[in-house]
């Protein structure tokens, strides 16, 4: 079963999304929280596998109970932290875009077809994909900081393929998109990216599209 936390401050909302995960075989609603403050000790006594956590929330906004909730995976002695992903009623929101370079696994729109939700909640679980990498990529694109950082000298133990491969992750394309376009399999493909995420020290690709921004390797 994968464990989910809820953390909305409005009610109804999360009693649509309780009764929708609830109602699969493979997916389960372990805590709630009103806000962030309150998410802090659910998420700690429970110990989901992903967070649904709304950015714009009373007492404590979403933001700020995602980093702390994070520098508790820096406690070698803590539990391994769940995968956190923001909801927001905004495309292209700061906030999120914050949160994930803080390293919250992706967003979501509050809005999203109760399937892509479902999708989602099981993707970022497997730690394998990024939720819609293009929006991702629109999104650091559209809140692009200060200048680039250098590159870390981890990009250069990438092979020629390997860099292929990570330009177009980094531009949103899926497996399969990637894989049409370098003529390749999709298993093939999933190999190059793991062999890349370890390499790079990244934990999945939304940290992929992440590094791309920050190095300027768009």
């Amino acid at each position: 079963m994968i464990r989910v936390a809820l953390v909305d401050d409005q009610a109804l909302f999360r009693a649509g999304i309780r009764m929708l995960v609830d109602s699969q075989p493979d997916l389960e609603v372990v805590a709630e929280a009103s806000d962030g403050r309150e998410a802090l000790g659910v998420v700690r006594a429970t110990h989901p596998d992903v967070v649904l956590m709304d950015i714009r929330m009373p007492v404590m906004d979403g933001l700020a109970a995602t980093a702390e909730l994070l520098t508790d995976a820096r406690d070698e002695k803590a539990p391994s932290p769940p995968r956190i992903v923001m909801l927001t009623t905004f495309d292209l929101d700061e906030a999120a875009a914050r949160a994930i370079r803080q390293g919250a696994s992706g967003f979501l729109l509050k809005d999203a077809d109760p399937e892509f939700l479902l999708a989602a909640i099981r993707t970022v679980h497997s730690g394998s994909a990024v939720i819609a990498a293009s929006a991702t990529r629109d999104l650091f694109a559209h809140f692009a900081e200060a200048a680039p950082g250098p590159v870390p000298p981890a990009y250069d133990a990438l092979t020629e393929r390997e860099r292929e491969i990570f330009a177009l992750a980094a531009r949103g394309l899926s497996n399969a998109e990637i894989a049409a376009r370098e003529h390749l399999s999709e298993a093939t493909v999933k190999t190059h990216i793991s062999r890349i995420l370890m390499k790079l020290s990244l934990r999945d690709r939304v940290q992929l599209v992440v590094f791309a921004f920050e190095h300027g390797l768009t």
